[in-house]
């Protein structure tokens, strides 16, 4: 897993997942869920991971298209920071079912940054 995964929203993972496969040699490694509708869709291109997530609602060309998922060491230790540092916290952070912590951030710039790290097994 990377440290820094950058995620595109998009409306159209079959376009873009071929796009990547075709141009780059992507490979899908991940998705939620695993039978339906495609919320996500992990990919290896190389050494490196790239997210598709669905945004039905974004056009082609919109922004923001593009946001950081950032590992951290403790999302809500690391989450209590954002705001001293001029970001803003516009969600979380909640346990996902694919087995991670999730907070969501925006930068001083206004992009948007997901904070995760992995939760332990129990």
């Amino acid at each position: 897993m990377s440290t820094i995964q950058p995620v595109i929203l998009t409306a159209r993972h079959d376009v873009l997942l071929a796009f990547y496969r075709e141009l780059l040699g992507a490979e899908e490694i991940f998705r939620v869920p695993e039978e339906g509708p495609v919320f996500y869709l992990g990919l290896r291109i190389g050494d490196t991971d790239l997210g598709l997530v669905a945004k039905p609602d974004v056009a082609t060309g919109a922004a923001p298209r593009i946001l950081l998922s950032i590992a951290v060491d403790d999302v809500d230790r690391t989450l209590g920071r954002v705001e001293a540092l001029g970001g803003s916290v516009s969600g979380g952070p909640d346990d996902m079912p694919w087995g991670q912590r999730v907070a969501h951030i925006e930068d001083p710039d206004g992009n948007p940054v997901n904070l995760t790290q992995p939760i332990p097994a129990r």
